[in-house]
């Protein structure tokens, strides 16, 4: 018997936008797995060379889709993609795909959205907020339309330290309309040139510009039937469809990898700031239960958009420095095999201590390194690759040095109106994740699906060989540096004792 959100999108056509992405993808999985939705309409664009039905067809090779395939080989029917393109001014629809859409869709679950924190604010623009306005265009003229869900962050309002289920539109420099506008009239070059005036506060173009979108949903959804999901840091899945899959490397998981390659020593890190991450398959969840219940609701009772947070609960928190830790206590277990140094990982929240510690851990054994591949007639590349991961330490620090509470009032609601078959189904409730057990699954799937690891025992035992081969080394070396600073400490006293 199906459940009251299984009975939800039975026979329902679904428009998703960002589905090509981390979220977007575990979205369309679930959908297919757990109900028995009639179409889910993919926006897609053109790219590297591809055009949407290569890219689409290259999913069915994926392994977030490798068991729904074995089980049903043609359940990748119902999804259907349309081409089109965020970035554009009317999402680069045809007319012929808009008006399908317009006659066909009830559920809009809009994700789409540039992530890089140091995106030129232009192109942030187009896609994180006109693109939530042209959505809601859109939106407007579905005849059918039940539910709209617009997928924000949790630090969407970063510029305060508590972080309520509400909209937050004076912290903003300038309303979204007006930014919008000059966007349009302005050149990209001057737009981009007046980010520090008009982020103000904000600490990158991707969480002020996702800060607009939600004020032009509070201003102008009028009476649709929408809500805001705001997540925390998306990782790694934690159960379903496959545990610890991650497809990138964005924010905390850039440093479990450069970790556990041996290749990141040193980070700015403040170990005692609570860590805002959630699993991507609990994001899913989430998402398509808030759905149902914003479609439930009475429109006389909404009074604007309901948003909900989402982040590890209250219950059972996590710092960074407990992520650090369980991270490098777990690595032995699924080691990579074309690891650099056994891995380790230090932490600091003082720029100088980082910037002194860098050149021993990084830049020394970089240049080194590059020098030995000189001569071997190589192209040198470890400055490089210490120059990017040095700039992403550098972007990514205002998240992981500060802790923000959460207000999520909303989202427990939620869970408490679930039954228990859907609380089953669709879990998403952060009391009861095990982050043990989740760096375990994250740490095997960052080796599989980041690291190309072949899975299997004669990888994994071989890697293992190398860590431990890796362990010794660091250990001698650490017993030779110390016995040399002990050498030149005593030289330095027998000298101060001579005079």
């Amino acid at each position: 018997m199906a459940s009251e959100v299984q009975t939800f999108y039975k026979d329902k056509v679904v428009f998703l936008t960002g589905g090509s992405g981390f979220l977007g993808k575990v979205i369309i999985e679930k959908l297919l797995r757990t109900t028995e939705v009639r179409r889910i309409y993919v926006l897609l664009r053109s790219k590297s060379g591809q055009d949407i039905q290569e890219r689409f067809s290259a999913w069915e090779s994926h392994p977030v889709f490798n068991s729904i395939l074995q089980s049903n080989p043609k359940i990748m029917q119902r999804v259907a993609p349309l081409c089109g393109d965020c970035q554009e001014p009317d999402l680069g629809l045809s007319n012929s795909d808009r008006q399908l859409l317009v006659e066909e869709v009830q559920v809009v679950l809009h994700s789409a959205a540039t992530v890089r924190f140091v995106e030129p604010l232009h192109i942030a623009l187009a896609i994180n907020t006109r693109a939530a306005r042209l959505m809601l265009e859109l939106a407007r003229e579905m005849r059918n339309l039940q539910v709209f869900v617009h997928v924000s962050t949790a630090y969407s309002n970063c510029v305060v330290d508590h972080i309520k289920e509400r909209f937050y539109p004076e912290h903003l420099t300038c309303p979204a309309a007006k930014v919008l506008e000059l966007n349009e009239t302005l050149s990209s070059d001057l737009v981009d040139n007046m980010a520090p005036a008009l982020l103000g506060r904000y600490p990158n173009t991707y969480t002020y510009t996702k800060a607009l979108a939600e004020q032009l949903i509070q201003q102008e959804a009028g009476d649709l039937p929408i809500c805001i999901f705001r997540p925390g840091v998306i990782i790694a899945t934690y159960k379903e469809p496959v545990a610890g899959w991650i497809d990138n490397l964005y924010g905390p998981i850039a440093v479990l990898y450069g970790a556990a390659f041996g290749v990141l020593r040193i980070t700015r890190l403040n170990v005692k700031a609570q860590a805002g991450i959630v699993p991507v398959d609990y994001c899913v969840n989430m998402v398509l239960t808030c759905a149902w219940h914003t479609a439930l609701e009475s429109p006389s009772l909404r009074t604007e958009p309901t948003i909900y947070n989402f982040t590890p609960s209250e219950e059972n928190l996590i710092t960074w420095g407990g992520f650090r830790d369980k991270a490098t206590s777990l690595s032995c277990h699924y080691p990579l095999t074309r690891m650099m140094w056994v891995p380790f990982l230090h932490c600091t929240t003082t720029p100088w201590i980082f910037r002194l510690v860098t050149y021993f851990y990084h830049l020394l054994p970089g240049y080194t390194i590059d020098l030995f591949l000189r001569l071997r007639g190589r192209k040198p590349r470890m400055i490089k690759l210490y120059d990017k991961i040095h700039k992403t330490i550098e972007i990514l620090t205002p998240f992981v040095d500060t802790s923000w509470q959460f207000d999520t009032e909303n989202t427990q609601r939620l869970w408490r109106r679930m039954s228990a078959v859907d609380q089953k189904l669709f879990d998403f409730d952060m009391r009861c994740v095990n982050w043990d057990d989740y760096f375990l699954n994250a740490l095997a799937g960052i080796r599989i699906y980041l690291g190309k690891e072949e899975p299997g025992a004669e990888t994994l035992e071989r890697g293992k060989r190398i860590f431990w081969r890796f362990k010794v080394l660091h250990r001698i070396l650490q017993f030779i540096l110390c016995s040399g600073f002990a050498v030149l400490f005593w030289s330095l006293v027998k000298c101060l004792i001579s005079f």
